[in-house]
């Protein structure tokens, strides 16, 4: 207890704690300092540059302008006044309680408190919030637009299956815009065949004003009979170019029902397409009506065949980078191990070498190895399994090594003194006892190597993520879902039997 007072004593003994508290208002942690709590100074003045620096950054401060900083201050405190003012308080707070931190810790039988470092972080988490734009107000009120795709994702499996499909569906041609000629005729009804007329035959297409706005074109009236009765139909749209798709209404797909006699009428506004200047002649558009129905049984669809297909070779992929991974990682190994490389300055040198250049290449995710591996061989598994390899052997290097420093060294030394080389030191004192993490960090990669597989295809690395990436871009849920639930099922399948393996075995 006396040589902790007199520690106290000697610490407040430096400088008064007035001093003190006036060295960190002028320069935040100077105070602290001279009461020999360097770490403590450093850190919050590094607390309170990272602050206004983050501060300053966020508001436009530090940008190249002519206009003057005040400015820009009033400008980003019309616009964001809640957080200008909050954090800036904060700041404020933190610079002050800084210099009250100092006085305190200048007397004597003061101890370190923390509470300043719980507003240095609610600064920090301040600032945090507002550079990562987070808007739980966003989450929630979008939320609801999102529930449909989401719900194809969580379940996707109407797409897993399908049938054969059979398509019954009539058109009319379309004029635009009206000219002096003769519209195109109605079209001939076939008896027993579904038939649409289109009222007018000719009209202008839609527009875009000024503001890019969609200014409806022709209203047209179509009606047709002749059609499956109490069946859904789809409206489809065919410009003089040969471009077709699915008309839409109200952001929504066009989908209408046929009554109990095959007939229907539906007003629709005709599309906005841009032709090119270079088409000649009378522009002629038609607009189709289709009934696409399923018959025959039930098989797999494209979907799942594909995603089963890519993720087998997601497995495989992985499976591959890890072998290759552990047959190149256990000999470097030994050179990235202290105690095997502390016999001499060369062994010393590589063993330093070995740990930087391991150090450096596990430092890069595998995605940028990949990324760098499509520049030499191309898309593809190839690519993958070069990114997963490099990424593997270094992380595998880095665990086998800190292995082998972690074992008995009595073994060793007992063997040695029987005379044993170097060698047969390793064979018969240094493998036996690394056996046992060697196999668990090898299962352990190879579920790694599977996990990341999945995340380095979205590049173009193979595997079911290049898959996945289609899908997401093509919006279609249903089947990037399929992919999901895949990825999912199959992790988890490989952490079981990977702990049921490291139980035997380990």
């Amino acid at each position: 207890m006396a040589s902790r007072t007199t520690r106290q004593t000697s610490r407040s003994s430096i400088v008064p704690a007035p001093i003190a508290g006036i060295a960190s208002l002028i320069l935040p942690g100077l105070g602290q300092a001279l009461t020999r709590q360097i770490w403590r100074g450093l850190l919050l003045l590094g607390s309170l540059a990272t602050s206004i620096g983050l501060l300053a950054w966020r508001i436009n401060l530090l940008a190249p302008r002519e206009v003057g900083f005040a400015d820009v201050f009033v400008k980003a405190l019309q616009r964001q006044p809640g957080f200008v003012i909050l954090a800036l308080l904060g700041v404020v707070t933190l610079w002050l309680w800084n210099a009250w931190d100092a006085y305190q810790q200048a007397k004597p039988d003061q101890k370190g408190g923390v509470g300043i470092f719980v507003l240095v972080v609610a600064v920090l988490f301040v600032l945090g919030w507002q550079i990562s734009q987070i808007q739980p107000y966003k989450l929630v009120t979008e939320l609801s637009d999102a529930s449909r795709p989401l719900g194809r994702v969580v379940w996707p499996w109407r797409a897993a299956v399908t049938r054969d499909t059979e398509t019954i569906g009539a058109s009319a041609d379309i004029l635009s815009p009206c000219d002096e000629l003769p519209p195109p005729a109605v079209p001939e009804e076939v008896p027993g065949q579904p038939y649409i007329i289109a009222e007018p035959t000719c009209g202008d297409l839609s527009t875009r004003d000024e503001n890019l706005a969609e200014v409806p074109g022709t209203l047209l009236t179509v009606t047709g009979w002749g059609f499956t009765p109490n069946t859904a139909a789809l409206v489809f749209w065919a410009d003089p170019l040969g471009n077709e798709f699915q008309m839409r209404q109200g952001g929504e797909y066009l989908s209408i029902m046929t009554d109990e006699e095959g007939a229907f009428e539906f007003q629709v506004n005709m599309p906005y397409r841009l032709i090119p200047p270079s088409s000649e002649g009378r522009m002629i558009h038609r607009i189709e009506v289709r009934q696409i129905t399923a018959v025959g049984k039930l098989r797999p669809s494209t979907v799942l065949l594909n995603n089963i297909e890519k993720m087998v070779e997601t497995i495989v992929l992985g499976m591959m980078a890890t072998i290759f991974g552990i047959v190149l990682a256990v000999p470097v190994s030994f050179l990235a191990a202290r105690n095997l490389m502390a016999g001499s300055p060369i062994t010393m040198f590589i063993y330093f070498v070995t740990r930087t250049v391991l150090n450096i290449i596990r430092s890069i995710e595998p995605l940028i190895w990949a990324i760098l591996a499509i520049t030499v061989v191309g898309l593809g598994p190839f690519a993958g399994v070069i990114a997963l390899t490099v990424h593997s052997i270094a992380a595998l290097g880095k665990l086998y090594s800190e292995a082998i420093e972690s074992i008995d060294p009595g073994p060793i030394e007992a063997i040695h003194a029987t005379g044993a080389t170097r060698l047969q030191t390793i064979m018969y004192a240094v493998v036996p006892q690394m056996i046992p993490p060697f196999v668990s960090f090898s299962i352990y990669r190879w579920d790694i190597n599977v996990r990341m597989s999945t995340i380095i295809g979205l590049v173009g690395g193979g595997g079911i993520g290049f898959l996945l990436t289609q899908y997401i871009r093509l919006l279609d849920y249903r089947s990037a879902g399929i992919a999901v639930w895949f990825i999912a099922i199959t992790v988890a399948a490989l952490d079981y039997v990977s702990s049921e393996i490291r139980q035997r075995f380990v």
